[in-house]
């Protein structure tokens, strides 16, 4: 994939959906992934609303579907949990169909491969609905062995299906993201990525280790391995947009630009979650888009946004990158 221009990526599914179902998806443990099953349309209507808003990604509703997820809460059995992740890839095949319908009725011309569906494959943490995806915890007592065995399943249910990419996301420990390469060079040889790491702060991954020297090592991995051709970009997402200029600058400031590993990048809007009151500080938050040129600058190849993020603020983001491209283009 030609990634000289910057692509946008849409903002957060979850919250986006929450225009189409309302506030039912916040606390359960299967968060929006229930909604692959019972409500297909509201999935479809959220991947269009991106897609007309800019998006040239959309990530598939799968970061917290697994088997035992929906076993244990839809009392489904294993193969009806496979067919359920296959199809949710499937709705975000039509929601893609539909907008290049819309395009073809109204004239707008779409770059061929694009708009691309790439799979979120969020981490092992995410389905144990304790709050590990934040910490990393479970690297403490697992073995990389069981964390690619879990990951495996969806992975082959979602490339099954069809999708360009896999977006491996939200990644809170650095055994995680090492076991997932060394997983996809050996046994997903073809098969185009990017790795996205979760951040408690300008520093330091969710589990502690050193962001940057997570990134580098991951990309020094792929050049041992000879895959950086497959690695899209390597990055952190749902953060706080406050962290994302010193976590970039700790991996590109001071590489030439030939050497800049490419980053992706997709923040929260900047809203903080308490418990007892719910998403605080909306007012004060500044948007992503405001935030674009630096980040491209530093590298960035993959810009949108992560939670609390809608529609609308992934229609400022692509109005950013336009405005962005062109000035490239006059230097």
């Amino acid at each position: 994939m030609d990634l000289t221009r910057i692509l946008v990526k849409d903002g957060g599914f979850g919250t986006q959906m929450t225009v189409h179902v309302g506030d039912a998806v916040d606390g359960d443990p299967l968060w929006s992934a229930r909604f692959n099953a019972t409500k297909p349309a509201a999935i479809i209507n959220t991947h269009l609303d991106f897609l007309q808003n800019g998006a040239d990604i959309i990530l598939t509703n799968t970061y917290q579907t697994s088997v035992e997820g929906y076993m244990e809460y839809m009392e489904l059995n294993e193969e009806q949990s496979i067919e359920l992740i296959k199809n949710t890839v499937r709705l975000a095949h039509i929601a893609k169909e539909k907008y290049l319908s819309e395009c073809c009725q109204t004239g707008l011309n779409i770059a061929n491969g694009f708009p691309m569906i790439i799979a979120s494959i969020g981490p092992y943490g995410a389905h144990l609905h304790d709050g590990s995806e934040y910490t990393g915890s479970y690297a403490d007592y697992l073995s990389a062995k069981d964390i690619t065995d879990w990951h495996r399943v969806r992975i082959d249910a979602c490339l099954e299906a069809g999708v360009d990419a896999l977006a491996i996301e939200t990644i809170p420990c650095q055994m995680e993201a090492e076991a997932l390469v060394d997983m996809l060079c050996e046994d997903y040889a073809d098969v185009k990525f990017w790795i996205s790491f979760q951040c408690k702060d300008e520093k330091t991954l969710a589990h502690g280790e050193i962001f940057a020297e997570a990134a580098l090592t991951v990309w020094d991995l792929l050049r041992d391995r000879n895959a950086q051709k497959n690695c899209l970009a390597i990055g952190a997402n749902c953060v706080h947009p406050k962290f994302v200029t010193p976590l970039l600058q700790s991996v590109n400031a001071h590489k030439k630009t030939e050497e800049k590993i490419p980053l992706v990048v997709y923040p929260n809007s900047g809203e903080i979650y308490d418990v007892d009151k719910g998403w605080l500080g909306k007012e004060h938050c500044v948007p992503l888009a405001d935030y674009l040129p630096e980040w491209a600058h530093l590298g960035a190849k993959i810009i949108g946004g992560c939670c609390r993020t809608y529609a609308r603020d992934i229609r400022l983001i692509k109005e950013a990158v336009q405005n962005y491209n062109q000035c490239e283009d006059w230097n």
